[in-house]
């Protein structure tokens, strides 16, 4: 079984990449996880967008902007670096 950067096992549900030529993957980190499911996806204009089995989530958006946001029981608001602004494909 594959780990996370935590040393987590996990599980692949879906990978693949869509007729826009965006990857994306989806994986279970079981039920002792925050967030069961996480995912992520790439895109071909350089973004890309993680949501993580800690409830966290990471946005980029290929232009040299990002933002953060913690998981929701070890912080409140988000930390940004930049502004991101437009619509997320996947």
């Amino acid at each position: 079984m594959p780990t996370d950067n935590h040393g987590k096992g996990y599980t692949y549900k879906a990978s693949g990449t869509n007729s826009q030529g965006n990857h994306y993957c989806a994986r279970d980190h079981g039920s002792d996880a925050p967030s069961q499911n996480s995912y992520h996806y790439s895109n071909q204009d350089g973004s890309y967008y993680y949501s993580n089995s800690d409830g966290s989530t990471y946005h980029n958006n290929g232009q040299g902007e990002s933002q953060y946001s913690p998981p929701a029981s070890g912080s409140s608001g988000s930390e940004s670096s930049g502004s991101s602004t437009g619509s997320e494909q996947k």
